[in-house]
């Protein structure tokens, strides 16, 4: 296997592949280390630092606040290797070694490489670099110091303890989480109500610079009764949306909560595993580890989790909804049979519904999000507020996947994201949560826009070079699994 591994190595690292291969990674059990390489050079990565193997250290550069504001970003757009950001390349990578149904390597797409044959979109994330890596991250409310932008990052993992310390579990309680409540934003926990706010894909840099401009309007009142992180929350590798949401929710790496990928293969059973699907969310909570706990599980009290897969332990859930409906076709299924008529939604851009099948679908699932965190909410029962509430909208990443995240499209996303964040925080204002309720925002990954110009192949050459393997989710590489 190695020598099968270190073959596959030296044909990714061709110099005639380095327009799509960012980089590769792989684990070295003996040492506890991470080697990456690509064609100008290699390291090898433990808890220690990294040892140059050859050339220069692909990941040589881990500043997390690289790349910000948005005119940063937008001067130098899809930067190569040398010039790019890994923050946290070794916690990141090992994490995801340490899971049984990890890789035998990994393949880093360049940021630019655009491959929709294989499922590739305009706007692009999964990769180790900052801008694919970086969701936004707001803290606003009781209890938050109103400190505005500020210059610093932190991590998804980091997400859950903060709300979970917020809701009111003693910091203590918390301790076996990789990541860590943010306990220097705020005066103090708890707050009496919390609720978390996941924007799926929204790149970081667009969200602060709508916000300032007043085009998320809702966005800035947050932000004014609080602050955000320029660096934002950087994900866990891959930068993948049901590595992330269970990364946040749990505040562990993939490396304990077992799930790697959108689609990943399992050894055990020899079978893929598709856990990004609209047909298989409700079914999350198979794919986790024993003994993960999420924050819904932490918390005294009312808990709900809204259009969210990770669930455990929520007192209202939309897919525990789902599960008890029994629907043998999945949650999509299930689902479209409320699904209100998106081209009637006064919320939604009708250009993109009219014109964009998932922009559409999009709509309708975060319309009937918000009929359920109204309904979370009744002004004539307080005690029935939850004390942890979390709501993920699904059309931001619609958007910024479908036209790269500067786009026309991406934008109008936000802004009807924003819309409907401010339908509930009048809500909220209205029966008189608003003022004792802390608030998170953030995104389980950034985006980057590919080039379609970058187009290209890893997969043919292993082929070529006689390697036997399996290549799941574009990038994760099982030896001798064909």
């Amino acid at each position: 296997m190695v020598e099968a591994r270190d073959r596959a190595v030296e044909v990714l690292c061709d110099p005639s592949l380095s327009h799509v291969v960012d980089l590769v990674a792989w684990p070295v059990p003996d040492s506890g280390g991470v080697c990456v390489a690509n064609a100008f050079g290699a390291a090898l990565l433990s808890a220690d630092g990294a040892s140059v193997l050859r050339g220069r250290n692909p990941v040589g550069v881990q500043d997390p606040l690289a790349f910000t504001p948005l005119a940063v970003e937008l001067a130098d757009l899809s930067p190569a290797n040398e010039d790019n950001s890994y923050p946290w390349a070794y916690e990141r990578l090992s994490s995801l070694f340490a899971a049984s149904a990890a890789p035998d390597l990994v393949v880093v797409h360049t940021g630019k490489h655009y491959w929709p044959l294989q499922g590739g979109h305009r706007g692009e994330h999964g990769s180790l670099n900052v801008v694919q890596s970086r969701a936004p991250l707001i803290l606003s409310g009781a209890g938050v110091l109103a400190r505005g932008m500020l210059p610093l990052a932190a991590r998804v993992v980091d997400v859950g303890p903060t709300l979970a310390w917020l809701a009111g579990a003693p910091l203590a309680s918390l301790s076996d989480m990789d990541g860590a409540a943010l306990v220097d934003l705020a005066v103090a926990g708890p707050a009496a109500h919390v609720v978390g706010l996941l924007w799926d894909g929204c790149n970081s840099n667009s969200l602060y610079a709508m916000a300032a401009s007043g085009e998320l309007p809702n966005v800035a009142r947050l932000l004014s009764a609080g602050c955000g992180l320029t660096g934002g929350a950087i994900a866990e590798f891959p930068s993948v949306t049901l590595v992330n949401h269970t990364s946040a929710l749990t505040g562990v790496g993939p490396g304990r909560h077992g799930i790697v990928n959108n689609a990943y293969f399992d050894r055990r059973s020899a079978v893929q595993v598709l856990t990004n699907n609209a047909a298989t969310w409700h079914r999350w909570s198979e794919w986790l580890s024993p003994g993960v706990r999420t924050v819904f599980e932490r918390v005294s009290g009312p808990t709900a989790s809204v259009n969210e897969p990770v669930d455990n332990g929520a007192s209202y859930s939309t897919f525990g909804l789902v599960r008890a409906g029994g629907s043998n076709d999945g949650a999509k299924s299930m689902m479209d049979d409320f699904l209100p008529d998106p081209s009637m939604d006064p919320l939604a851009t009708q250009e993109h519904v009219a014109a964009n099948k998932d922009y559409a679908w999009s709509s309708s699932v975060d319309a009937i999000g918000v009929d359920q965190v109204l309904s979370l909410w009744p002004a004539s029962s307080p005690d029935e507020w939850p004390r942890l509430m979390w709501w993920n909208t699904l059309l931001t990443d619609t958007g910024h996947h479908e036209g790269g995240p500067h786009s026309a499209i991406a934008r109008d996303a936000m802004r009807d994201a924003d819309r409907r964040l401010g339908v509930f925080v009048d809500h909220l204002d209205r029966i008189g949560a608003l003022a004792s309720t802390a608030i998170l925002l953030t995104s389980d990954h950034g985006s980057e826009g590919a080039e379609p110009t970058c187009v290209g192949d890893w997969d043919e050459p292993l082929r070529e070079a006689g390697i036997d393997f399996r290549d799941e989710a574009y990038g994760f590489i099982y030896l001798g699994r064909s």
